[in-house]
């Protein structure tokens, strides 16, 4: 198997990308393709002591890099030597398996949109991060891709966190929740009414374990293993659930460092602490899935260290193992609502 990784992408680039790429070729035992200045590349390996690139890891040579500063919808086109788009490009082209980047996630969902395309009937790629919960982690689908969402994508949303979940996580039957204010049918907004009946029925139908509302609190302690939402409300809980990680990971630091009795005890929990900090911790998963584009595209964190790095890589792997596009491929026609009389789609 052969990952292209964006060597050039996100804050820490290029030394972490190409540690973190060097660990998962070594760990994992896969090709490594690393697109970027070469020169840079090959700095990163002399810091190290490697006069040489491992076997097994090959460079392709890309000028540029999207920067922050770029415009998201348009980088990938305006930079076509980048090392994003030259990546998106050999993967769209059978170059390799998998592309990881932990550049900007508005020029990869673009590019991977435009030029890697959607999976045919798919009409809207979303992200859709694994979060930790009470019950071992959650998929989240979507967390931000599509701030504005009608019902229709939101079904296509269950199907696909659905499988992710299932082929991914290991979860035979996955629960599906739709995030809202109340487990009524009858809550939220003209979105998530109408998004529930479509889910209901794609569940009366055994085509989803649909379960039904879900609020956010009981999606934290684990009562669904996919969190369908739009990109909007998505975004927020994730945040939410981000920021109460940091805000109790402070909080539990600053007790066990209060008296010395406090610090006696952080000892004895010490592998406790451990775990608490490894759940909590984003690195652990690596990155994101982009679900409903045709080829497997994982968005690692921006600020993404060498150990988040092969963990992304790591996921690009089972990712493109899974089977879950061709799931989505042969399944599309149930996640889409009927041609309207007059021609149009639903969309």
């Amino acid at each position: 198997m052969k990952i292209i990784v964006d060597a050039m992408g996100g804050d820490n680039a290029p030394h972490s990308n190409v540690r973190g790429a060097l660990l998962a070729a070594k760990e994992y035992g896969v090709e490594i393709v690393l697109v970027g200045r070469g020169e840079e590349i090959l700095s990163v390996l002399h810091e190290d002591g490697l006069n040489e690139l491992p076997a097994g890891v090959e460079i392709c040579h890309a000028d540029q890099g999207v920067e922050m500063c770029d415009n998201p919808a348009t980088a990938f086109k305006e930079k076509k030597d980048s090392s994003l788009t030259i990546g998106l490009n050999m993967v769209k082209n059978g170059e390799g398996d998998a592309f990881v980047s932990a550049g900007s996630t508005g020029a990869l969902l673009s590019g991977a949109t435009l030029l890697t395309k959607r999976i045919k009937g798919i009409r809207r790629a979303a992200m859709a991060p694994v979060i930790p919960t009470g019950a071992g982690g959650a998929v989240l689908i979507d967390c931000g891709a599509t701030a504005e969402c009608t019902p229709e994508f939101l079904l296509q949303f269950a199907f696909m966190g659905s499988y992710y979940a299932e082929r991914v996580l290991g979860r035979p039957e996955p629960k599906v929740g739709l995030l809202n204010i109340g487990a009524e049918p009858s809550k939220g907004t003209d979105l998530q009414r109408e998004a529930y009946v479509l889910l209901k029925k794609a569940g009366d139908e055994g085509r989803i374990n649909f379960v039904g509302n879900v609020e956010a609190r009981e999606a934290v302690e684990g009562a669904v293993d996919v969190i369908v939402a739009d990109g909007y409300s998505g975004n927020i809980f994730l945040k939410a659930v981000e920021g109460a990680g940091l805000f109790l990971g402070r909080e539990i630091k600053k007790m066990f460092l209060k008296s010395v009795k406090t610090k006696i005890a952080a000892l004895l929990m010490k592998n406790e602490i451990k775990q608490f900090k490894k759940l909590m911790d984003a690195g652990e998963v690596g990155g994101t899935a982009l679900l409903g584009i045709s080829r497997p595209v994982i968005k690692a964190h921006g600020s993404s260290n060498d150990y988040a790095i092969k963990n992304a890589i790591r996921q690009a792997i089972e990712f493109s193992k899974s089977g879950i596009i061709e799931d989505i491929s042969e399944n599309v026609e149930h996640m889409r609502l009927p041609v309207r009389a007059a021609g149009g789609s639903a969309e």
